[in-house]
């Protein structure tokens, strides 16, 4: 299927701005642009309205909690945000978790984990898992149901694997674009490594900020294609057809079901890496966000 008429144009209105590209920036800059980009979807959006938002803390990590309007008892869902372990914060995917919630009636925890270059390696890991299971344990503060789940885009899909490969008890796995084998040598890598948002000299920048020590290539707090077992719970993989990642995540749906994990596995034509964010620009991108959120829900209630 071609790209998608308003994922091209969005495309083009990113490249007449003129910046340089985020790989040649600070990571400071590139913080700066990637929260723009988000305002930018929200104004044009406008802010998904759900019952309330709290900024609270989860084991110390500080999170948000986004509450339904719904009564009773609901699922909780650990959300972890994407941007490459760089950047993205609790502002950028704001509107993300807001629909979550709301399409899901489900309580959602967006956690603010530590980025890097700051924090290299694993510190993520570690915030992502601290958080996470705190919720586990406090579901009483939360959606008050005893199912729970985890999801994340991109960085925070590999985020949100490795929570569920660590922590049991997950009735849910929602992973968006995951990044799972860092190391990894895939078709889609070289198919869409140019010219669709997410390009290769990003990804080794998103890379060697995150990673500044050896790590073995089958640590799967890294890579958690390397650390798939039976056990894991039920999982929706979404992936993008114009996405480097996207094969690495096809991979991931693969090793699962190959293990004996239910897996729905969601390839989304004529989308690009990051379309989470850009559903104001592409009636394409807003049908798949609606249709992984229904999946999700289906799934939790």
């Amino acid at each position: 299927m071609p790209l998608d008429p308003g994922i091209a144009e969005l495309l083009d209105f990113i490249a007449s701005a003129g910046n340089a590209p985020m790989h040649e920036s600070s990571p400071d800059d590139a913080r700066k642009a990637f929260a723009s980009l988000a305002q930018i979807a929200t104004a044009q959006a406008g802010l998904v309205e759900v019952a309330s938002v709290v900024d609270a803390s989860a084991g110390d990590v500080p999170v948000r909690v986004y509450r339904p309007s719904i009564e009773g008892p609901v699922p909780t869902i650990v959300f972890l945000h994407g941007g490459g372990w760089v950047v993205g914060d609790l502002e950028t995917h704001d509107n993300a978790c807001r629909r979550l919630c709301r399409d899901t009636s489900s309580v959602v925890v967006s956690v603010d984990y530590r980025l890097s270059p700051e924090a290299p390696f694993p510190a993520a890991v570690i915030d992502a898992l601290t958080a996470a299971h705190a919720i586990a344990q406090n579901l009483d503060a939360y959606g008050g149901s005893p199912v729970w789940a985890v999801a994340g885009d991109s960085a925070g899909g590999n985020l949100a694997a490795i929570v569920a490969q660590t922590i049991p008890g997950a009735g849910a796995q929602l992973l968006i674009y995951p990044a799972v084998d860092v190391f990894g040598t895939y078709a889609s890598r070289e198919e869409n490594g140019t010219g669709y948002f997410l390009e290769t000299p990003l990804m080794e920048w998103f890379a060697g900020h995150y990673v500044q020590s050896e790590v073995a290539i089958d640590d799967a707090r890294l890579s958690p294609l390397h650390g798939v077992r039976p056990d894991l719970p039920p999982a929706i993989v979404v992936t993008a057809e114009f996405d480097p990642l996207r094969d690495e995540g096809l991979a991931y749906a693969a090793a699962l079901t190959a293990a004996g994990v239910p897996v729905d596995s969601v390839t989304c034509a004529g989308l690009i890496h990051g379309f989470v964010d850009m559903a104001a620009f592409s009636p394409a991108a807003d049908a798949a966000i609606a249709e992984m959120n229904r999946r999700l829900s289906a799934l939790l209630h």
